[in-house]
């Protein structure tokens, strides 16, 4: 407690004494400095022009001293967008240029602010320059996330969830110099080290998190999720990673979910996410996704994974790929569509997907006879295959910056989940995000989200056959629960202060209504801060 009551004061004291200094410094444009790994971009680009505004001539600088230089505005600062897994960094507009595999919103993000574009100490006294010259890209990123349910829940509880994590990106052809078979090839590491309690555990949730951070590392110094090979070809329309993949982000994947805490949306959404054969970040699996691209503005996804029998892929620290009884596959597919509209290049992400994974499941109400299984005391019965289908959508409606993030977004994601396995058969999810051009605050990020996921009716009736005869109420994949399980409503706002490059606080704010599926606590209200530093 003590640990916790430290990081909120040291929290709270950085930002009442940075805002004002940082405020002014928000003002002046920046450079979108992000590169990819299979597009990377000069370490300190010209800030990208605002969609529809005029920028400086080209034209020698003699006759610019005899006829003036025009509107020299370069636009406003490019937000800092706060991607996944609580990253902080700008990233590269695509009417601009096509992102790379890594940094693309319908790919898998990256952890941290990677290739060195937004370190909170630099360059590292010149190590980090000396480091990419050699295709080698390294960062670190800690986070806390002090949390607490204020009201409501089965009790009143406060926790700290955190982790340290660690990306190293190997460009080859700037490693080895080598000949055109290594171009556009990468090798992509990320390790980290979680921390903390459960909150969502501690006041009665068994199904949800409303902890970004915490859940599938394990207690191990260094967890992996993530150690691949990405090849692409013919200018990156076709790329390909194999090795340790986490299928869960590759797929089913937005710019915007992991702005928001609660974890039904951030590192993949509910129910696919939690399913074993497209489990979440950070666990991987070992497979492979092929992406074809012919044009910016549409893909096609495909993947293969070996599915895990396992509560841990991997093992507990993600290292044990070698896992017994993984002879069954989960393939996925996804289509996506990503236009932007009009003079200021409003852009959106339309997708949708299918995950078929052909392991075999038992059921959560019928037993071998088709009979409750909770009364009959039979097996119950074995389901070939398990399915998923997800949408998901957003949409820019008003453009502030250049950025992919820059503006009023408009997003929604709709996922179904076979309910004879699945303990959650429906969630569905509608976002409002924006930043904070319009107060002067142009590299901050508000947002406000309504999350709603409906129990199986399998899941439901075993729970209500259980309850009439005195007996234990079985769980699924979402934990045991403490009552019948209907569904569970999560209303959602956060506000994200941009202090300085690579050091961003978010303020969280969350009301649960029916914690846990259930009708046994009050609705809880949780308040929350998150600390992220990008070294």
């Amino acid at each position: 407690m003590a640990r916790s009551l430290g990081v909120l004061y040291l929290a709270g004291w950085l930002l009442c004494h940075a805002m004002p200094a940082m405020a002014q410094d928000a003002a002046l444009p920046q450079a979108a400095t992000a590169s990819s790994p299979s597009n990377p971009v000069p370490a300190k680009p010209a800030p990208a022009p605002v969609p529809g505004t005029a920028k400086d001539s080209d034209s020698p600088s003699w006759l610019r001293r005899i006829v003036g230089s025009g509107n020299t505005q370069s636009g406003p600062p490019v937000v800092s967008n706060p991607t996944p897994f609580a990253e902080t960094q700008p990233t590269i507009p695509l009417y601009e240029a096509i992102p790379g595999f890594l940094q693309a919103s319908y790919g898998p993000p990256s952890f941290g602010p990677p290739y060195g574009t937004t370190h909170m100490f630099g360059d590292w006294g010149g190590v980090q320059p000396w480091l990419q010259k050699r295709g080698l890209y390294f960062a670190l990123d800690a986070y806390e996330d002090i949390a607490g349910n204020v009201a409501g829940g089965k009790r009143r509880a406060y926790s700290d969830a955190g982790q340290l994590g660690s990306t190293l990106d190997v460009e080859w052809q700037r490693l080895l110099n080598a000949g055109s078979w290594a171009d556009d090839f990468w090798t992509h590491l990320l390790v980290v080290n979680g921390h903390g309690t459960n909150l969502s555990r501690l006041f009665g949730d068994n199904s949800n998190q409303v902890q970004q951070i915490y859940g599938s590392r394990g207690n191990v110094v260094a967890h992996l999720v993530w150690a691949y090979f990405e090849k692409a070809w013919l200018q990156r329309k076709i790329d390909l990673a194999v090795g340790w993949v986490p299928s869960g982000t590759f797929f089913q994947n937005s710019p915007w979910v992991c702005n928001y805490m609660n974890v039904w949306l951030c590192g993949g959404e509910s129910p696919t996410k939690f399913m074993a054969g497209s489990r979440g970040w950070p666990s991987g699996n070992i497979g492979a996704t092929l992406r074809i691209m012919p044009i910016r503005q549409f893909y096609l996804m495909g993947g293969l994974f070996a599915v895990s029998p396992h509560a841990y892929n991997g093992g507990i620290s993600g290292w044990a790929w070698g896992q017994d009884n993984l002879g069954k596959l989960s393939s996925q597919f996804e289509a996506g569509w990503i236009p932007d509209f009009g003079p200021d290049h409003l852009i959106g992400h339309y997708k949708v997907g299918v995950m078929y994974d052909n392991s075999r499941y038992s059921d959560l109400y019928e037993d071998i006879h088709g009979n409750p299984w909770v009364l009959t005391g039979l097996p119950p019965r074995k389901r070939s295959g398990q399915t998923s289908v997800w949408a998901l959508a957003d949409q820019m409606l008003v453009r502030h910056g250049p950025g992919e993030l820059n503006g009023v977004i408009l997003g929604g994601y709709f996922g179904w989940g076979s309910g004879q396995t699945s303990q959650i058969s429906h969630s569905f999810a509608a976002v409002l995000m924006d930043t904070g051009a319009w107060w002067n605050r142009p590299l901050d990020s508000v947002g406000i989200a309504f999350i709603w996921s409906k129990f199986s009716r399998s899941a439901t009736l075993s729970q209500e056959a259980a309850a009439a005869n005195d007996l234990a109420l079985p769980g699924g994949n979402y934990g045991l629960p403490y009552g019948i399980q209907g569904h569970e409503s999560v209303y959602e706002a956060y506000y994200g202060f941009h202090i300085m490059s690579g050091f961003t606080i978010k303020p969280d704010f969350q009301y649960i209504n029916h914690v846990g599926g259930t009708t046994v606590f009050k609705d809880a209200v949780v308040l929350s801060t998150a600390v992220n530093m990008a070294f």
